[in-house]
């Protein structure tokens, strides 16, 4: 791997065209899924400076919601609160990133600024969904590209920075009642994430007792939260969601009936490709630069 890239092509050639972003993005996704297979959120993994300044990032937006509570308005979701949220890190991102890059390389702060301020909704329609938690992936994605996050910040990235990511966005969700984009409510796997879904199956593979089938038990769910990314997704879903679980997760519900849990991280990554990377509606607020770059595909 080149310069340490996380989801580089193997034996990438000095000087040789850009990958697409679709290649560069997907690599950089199934790279994760391999590092973090087998594993626990509560294994040991080790901790990088950058790692360290991205959840300090991440905890200054916690701060702001808990300084800009919601205001009160007659329609119960999109509190209109969170605009105000939102135009604070609108201000802050790039300063923000720069934090986190090394000295040399704070000239891809701006580029990089852009993919954090699209990653926590949509403040104009106070919406957020998969496509928004894509250009978190991408963020990350380019903090690799630079050099800031290297291979093995794998684990960390997932367990520590993406995991804390996550409780942001469903804080975000929860306190300003964010409507899902793009969802298809039933028949969509989950209103507002993806990815953990994915990482979290891939954590599961070859658990010596827990199958699919045990994560639709509340009882398994509330003991195993902890260290699973996957059931911390179905607690969430458990608290935000009334009526039977079938019901109101269908696509999850169909899940807990595979056999094994490779099985479901392989349907979850196809489901991925084809329902996010690959439908218009998600994809057409991407935003590509330099280092995600758009190349138009060889006949």
């Amino acid at each position: 791997m080149s310069h340490g890239e996380i989801g580089a092509k193997d034996g990438a050639v000095e000087g040789a065209p850009p990958e697409t972003a679709y290649a560069d993005y997907i690599g950089f996704i199934l790279t994760l899924n391999e590092g973090v297979k087998g594993k626990k959120l509560t294994c040991e993994y080790k901790v990088s400076e950058t790692v360290e300044k991205l959840v300090d990032l991440l905890g200054t937006l916690d701060r702001w919601i808990n300084e800009t509570p919601p205001v009160d308005q007659p329609s119960r979701f999109g509190n209109k609160a969170y605009r105000t949220w939102f135009a604070k890190l609108d201000q802050e991102a790039e300063a923000l990133v720069s934090v986190v890059l090394p000295a040399d390389k704070r000239a891809a702060a701006p580029e990089i600024a852009v993919y954090l301020k699209e990653s926590v909704g949509n403040s104009t329609r106070i919406d957020y969904g998969t496509g928004h938690e894509a250009a978190f992936a991408a963020f990350l994605c380019c903090l690799c590209k630079v050099g800031a996050l290297r291979v093995d910040d794998q684990l960390a990235i997932v367990f520590k920075v993406f995991n804390r990511y996550l409780e942001v966005m469903r804080k975000l969700q929860k306190t300003y009642r964010m409507e899902p984009a793009g969802s298809q409510g039933v028949w969509g796997l989950d209103d507002f994430q993806f990815l953990p879904f994915i990482w979290g199956s891939s954590q599961f593979i070859d658990h010596p007792t827990l199958e699919p089938r045990h994560f639709v038990d509340e009882r398994v769910v509330n003991e195993h939260h902890q260290d699973y990314m996957f059931l911390e997704c179905i607690k969430f879903i458990n608290e935000m969601k009334t009526g039977p679980f079938a019901e109101h997760s269908n696509q999850l519900w169909n899940i807990s009936a595979v056999p094994s849990w490779s099985k479901v991280n392989q349907g979850l990554i196809r489901m991925y490709k084809a329902e996010c990377l690959e439908k218009f509606p998600v994809i057409q607020h991407f935003k590509f630069g330099s280092l995600l770059s758009i190349q138009p595909v060889k006949p």
